[in-house]
């Protein structure tokens, strides 16, 4: 790999880490990885990316894959990682920060159109998470 590339793909994945930790107040390089907001999300079974793998592809700068996954909009903010962090790190603050980061760069993946879900699709989807999508469209 040619050392440009590498510096400037570093500096591109900074200013990414840099404005995610400025949004939610919260500092990447303290989480190790431990996986316990992911084992305790309600929401897990239903994520593409688990938050610890969210946070650690933030990390990592990985702007463009995070921002297209749909878990950032599967959270459902009930804070049970925030509570399970080890380090003290407010991992929900950090997902609305990347929807946050997702909006501003055009992406609309967060409405939840209730009456297009098939019925099937209704009485499976958890509460929480319609309440959860619901209170993103108004916030």
């Amino acid at each position: 790999m040619d050392t440009t590339l590498r510096i400037t793909s570093a500096r591109a994945g900074s200013s990414f880490v840099a404005n995610i930790e400025k949004v939610s107040g919260q500092k990447l390089l303290a989480c190790y990885q431990c996986g316990k907001c992911s084992a305790g999300c309600p929401m897990a079974a239903h994520m593409d990316v688990l938050p610890n793998q969210m946070i650690r592809m933030a990390q990592l700068g990985m702007q463009e894959q995070l921002l297209a996954t749909r878990s950032i909009w599967m959270c459902v903010s009930c804070l049970t990682c925030n509570s399970r962090c080890p380090k003290g790190i407010k991992i929900a603050e950090v997902i609305e920060a990347l929807r946050k980061a997702a909006l501003n760069t055009g992406q609309r993946n967060d409405h939840l159109h209730v009456m297009e879900l098939s019925a099937e699709a209704r009485a499976v989807l958890p509460p929480i998470a319609m309440i959860g999508a619901m209170r993103k469209l108004t916030s």
